[in-house]
């Protein structure tokens, strides 16, 4: 299996901090954002992993990380050329980087604890199909994809920000694909806000019967705003120091 960071898009929510950086190269306590990330990736057992990111500012990763060295794994990059594509459009760029494997793919400011290794290794000899991460958010869900599963961990929908929540399991930036994934892509058509949306990507799998859903017991969506920038630096400072995290 490979592995896909997504670190492009233009946050502008996070002004002025990034009008001369990635929002993915911020600090989040003591390291940068994509950082963690990357150490998921290690940790899962995945030996190379492709980083796509705006081409503004696609040096900078090369310059920070450099091959991949450091973490014990093969870095390579891409560059998304619509920085406002969407998830599905920055995975589309993998099609070459992944061929015919599986694939695991984070979004680069998401933070959690959770071990994929033994997750990954059970995906590997799935014959198809895609798995979606949810995490609990009784008050906030609605703001996220919206994910309605059943006992067996089988996905029953997933909604975009529905106004009317039918679960209060929201979806968050980490995906597994086979590796038919880039021809559903090829299907997606751009959403109102012109974007290729993960969401109508999943419901490829979601039709087909082949996506399940397992749950996050801790995760922060770090890049969405100041207020949870802060958020992330305050809860990774305390995890860190309790060697938590």
């Amino acid at each position: 299996m490979k592995g896909v960071i997504l670190a492009g898009g233009l946050a502008t929510r996070l002004r002025p901090l990034t009008l001369v950086t990635n929002k993915h190269l911020l600090p989040i306590y003591n390291k940068p954002m994509i950082y963690y990330a990357i150490e998921s990736m290690v940790k899962a057992g995945i030996k190379e992993v492709l980083i796509t990111s705006s081409p503004d500012h696609s040096g900078d990763f090369a310059s920070l990380l450099k091959s991949g060295e450091d973490f014990g794994l093969k870095l390579f990059y891409a560059v998304q050329q619509n920085p406002k594509g969407g998830i599905s459009d920055a995975v589309a760029l993998a099609k070459e980087f992944v061929l015919d494997q599986k694939i695991l793919v984070i979004l680069g400011d998401n933070i959690f604890k959770t071990d994929l290794k033994s997750a990954v290794q059970k995906f590997e000899h799935k014959e198809k199909g895609a798995l979606v991460y949810g995490v609990k958010m009784p008050t906030d869900s609605k703001q996220y994809g919206v994910i309605e599963m059943d006992k067996q961990g089988r996905v029953l929908s997933i909604e975009e920000k529905p106004e009317h929540p039918k679960s209060d399991i929201a979806q968050t930036g980490i995906y597994m694909y086979d590796s038919r994934v880039f021809q559903f892509i090829e299907k997606l058509k751009p959403s109102g806000r012109g974007e290729l949306e993960v969401t109508d990507l999943n419901n490829f799998y979601l039709k087909e019967g082949t996506l399940s859903c397992e749950l996050l017991d801790w995760w922060i969506d770090a890049g969405t705003s100041y207020d949870e920038l802060l958020r992330a630096n305050n809860l990774v400072a305390d995890k860190v120091k309790k060697n938590e995290l």
